[in-house]
């Protein structure tokens, strides 16, 4: 039965995550979409528990914790892996044309400009990183994040590795 409890948790992750992410587009909520998955486990889990508690009297608690920490972090990947990818947001982009093709100059001065001006926006809007004329500098808290980012590529092994490495 805690396993059921676990998976009744998971249905309801399953149905709040993306009923919050549509919801905070639909009313323009300042939150972001990795803070609405967080409100959405904090909230099935909590169900779950109390649902377990309610109804099982020999909840094994890391059971259910179990199944549920594994399918909701299946979903993170999943929604992580779609959530900005630049690829696919090419290829959508492809697909969505009547021809389906488009050439390089046109991804790279339609798309790329956007992607980039997008990203230091959050930057921007996240006090990373300030404007200073024509120049972005990090603030002090951007100084603060790279640190450890930094120190935590060393940690994983990762080091300086990059994305857009274009030395090539």
């Amino acid at each position: 039965m805690s396993f059921a409890v676990g998976l009744a948790a998971v249905a309801v992750f399953a149905l709040l995550a993306p009923a919050l992410q549509f919801m905070a587009r639909a009313r323009a909520w300042p939150l972001g979409p990795v803070t609405l998955l967080a409100i959405a486990t904090v909230v099935s889990h909590g169900f779950g528990v109390m649902l377990g508690i309610l109804f099982v009297p020999q909840l094994q608690y890391w059971d259910a914790a179990s199944i549920f920490g594994f399918c909701v972090m299946a979903y993170v990947f999943a929604f992580g892996a779609v959530y900005k990818s630049v690829s696919l947001g090419i290829l959508l982009s492809l697909v969505d044309r009547p021809d389906r093709r488009a050439p390089l100059s046109e991804i790279a001065d339609g798309q790329v400009p956007d992607l980039f001006r997008g990203r230091i926006g959050n930057l921007v809007d996240g006090g990373l990183v300030e404007r200073t004329d024509s120049h972005f500098a990090a603030t002090a808290a951007g100084r603060n994040m790279a640190g450890h980012v930094g120190r935590l590529r060393r940690a994983f092994g990762i080091g300086d590795t990059s994305l857009y490495d274009f030395s090539d």
